[in-house]
């Protein structure tokens, strides 16, 4: 399921804040914004704008100049949203009356995707800038994007996980980079592009250092699959600011799919171990998620924390052990919990 960078959304609470005459907070899915005092009531439809997206130069974003205008060559000109605070409570996305965007349909119910239309695009910093190197095409088709869902933007996934056995994982905060093998040959990849063999890319040379071609291919052959993907989180000095304080480059595996299908937590963890690859730490198992953590407001308590070397956790993300299809998504179940107190460390 592709993200909505920009919808139609219900508010659905309206709280003032503490010493605060001109702000309220108003709750929107998952998160919580920082709105102008009087401008929304509970249950009235509002344009939401989700952190991490990149809005164009236009007047109605013209306010936001001086906290969030960039310029980049990959972008151009637009205002990126980030999480930030105002009197001590953290406004996650932006929400703006639905009048002010003449081009929304009238007749837009909750849910409507509305990025397109905006012209909202996803915050991006080139790739190949940190852990790229030189792209020869698109993701190849057995290579799914590896995009998590937050639960924030979709707080009904935690029902989705009612009676399910689920596992709980690190979120590692480096780059996203499969690799695999299909008919049509090994493909190593970031998150939107497949790489070259020619020195330029770091996590490549780390791929032929470990011999990890000669291990997929080896495997693929003897379980008789006709596509085998690893996916993992790529981290090392110089990316992400390298808060694991790493050392040295290390990938940690948390997608295993045969044949297009992703194998089970047992199963994963089972091929790392056959093939000398390290997964991310699981941190917890468990049955019924929603008797656990029934509201964001406990998943996010639960995603704080720190690595083992000190720095600040991203966050968690949450699987069913046994992979489960989940409506909602159109995709395997699967949510993140980015921690509120990451983001607000690391400008997100």
């Amino acid at each position: 399921m592709s993200r909505k960078l920009a919808s139609i959304q219900r508010i659905w609470k309206i709280e003032p804040i503490e010493g605060a005459d001109r702000i309220e907070l108003a709750y929107v899915l998952g998160w919580q914004c920082v709105v102008n005092k009087g401008q929304f009531r509970p249950m009235d439809l509002a344009v939401y704008f989700e952190i991490d997206s990149f809005l164009p130069i236009r007047p109605e974003f013209e306010f936001m100049r001086a906290t969030s205008y960039k310029n980049t060559e990959l972008l151009g000109e637009g205002f990126r949203l980030k999480t930030l605070r105002f009197r001590g409570q953290v406004s996650q996305g932006l929400l703006l009356p639905i009048p002010e965007f003449p081009e929304i349909p009238a007749d837009a119910e909750a849910g409507t995707d509305v990025s397109e239309i905006l012209g909202v695009r996803k915050w991006e910093v080139e790739e190949r800038a940190t852990t790229g190197g030189t792209v020869i095409g698109e993701l190849p088709r057995t290579v799914p994007h590896t995009d998590e869902t937050r639960v924030q933007a979709e707080p009904e996934l935690i029902g989705e996980f009612a009676g399910l056995d689920y596992y709980i994982s690190t979120k590692m905060d480096g780059s996203s980079h499969s690799i695999g093998a299909d008919e049509e040959g090994f493909h190593v990849t970031g998150h939107n592009y497949e790489y070259k063999d020619d020195g330029s890319s770091d996590f490549y040379e780390l791929v032929k250092a470990r011999g990890y071609r000669e291990k997929i291919e080896a495997f693929r052959a003897k379980e008789g699959l006709d596509s085998f993907i690893v996916q993992g989180e790529f981290c090392a000095p110089g990316i992400q600011q390298n808060r694991l304080k790493l050392k040295a480059p290390e990938w940690y595996v948390f997608t295993v799919i045969e044949n297009g299908k992703r194998t089970g937590l047992n199963r994963m963890l089972e091929i790392c171990s056959q093939l000398g690859f390290n997964s991310v730490p699981i941190e917890e198992t468990g049955t019924d998620l929603p008797s656990k953590y029934p509201t964001v407001a406990d998943l996010l308590e639960r995603a704080d924390g720190n690595y083992p070397n000190g720095g600040k956790k991203e966050g968690i993300v949450i699987r069913p052990v046994i992979p489960v299809y989940s409506k909602k998504l159109c995709t395997w179940l699967s949510m993140k919990v980015v921690s509120n107190k990451y983001l607000l460390k690391n400008d997100g």
